[in-house]
């Protein structure tokens, strides 16, 4: 098997320079805006994009510390392994965001709802279509019964 060598098709700029106290996901980010400004070169994949309301984002965390199997979740207070958490130190640092598409311009993209870094490489858009993207009422693992209601990301992974 063949690893793929992943290229960033562009970079999110967003308000946020520093990990803490930056929004832990879209639904804590009120209204925090941003541009993901997509390569030149992918200008023709934006097409049709305009219409969606939200768009999945899949990105690098860059800045994420060296990858650890157990952490301490944001919205948590005991130890968890890191697939049942979105920490950001993961084996492959690979970030998802699902945020409000504004306006879809030649090169770039206005959004809102953004839980990222400024500068932040992203790998690929996607629409969200929610008859494919929403399960309304299944069950969350740990997080149907949380520990702690912290919406901003504090130092644990820096």
């Amino acid at each position: 098997m063949t690893t793929p060598l992943f290229q960033p098709i562009g970079v999110v700029r967003t308000p946020f320079t520093d990990v803490v106290g930056m929004p832990i996901q879209p639904a804590y980010a009120e209204d925090a805006r941003g541009v993901v400004e997509v390569v030149p070169a992918y200008q023709a994949g934006l097409r049709d994009l305009a219409g969606f309301e939200r768009i999945w984002l899949i990105y690098v965390l860059h800045a994420a510390n060296d990858a650890k199997l157990v952490v301490t979740p944001f919205r948590d207070t005991q130890p968890r392994g890191i697939f049942a958490t979105r920490a950001p130190c993961r084996p492959n640092p690979i970030g998802l965001s699902c945020v409000r598409l504004l306006a879809v311009h030649a090169t770039h993209l206005e959004i809102a709802e953004v839980d990222m870094l400024d500068n932040t490489p992203v790998l690929d858009i996607k629409p969200y279509v929610p008859v494919y993207d929403a399960f309304p009422g299944v069950r969350a693992g740990w997080f149907d019964a949380q520990a702690a209601d912290r919406r901003r990301a504090d130092a644990r992974f820096t």
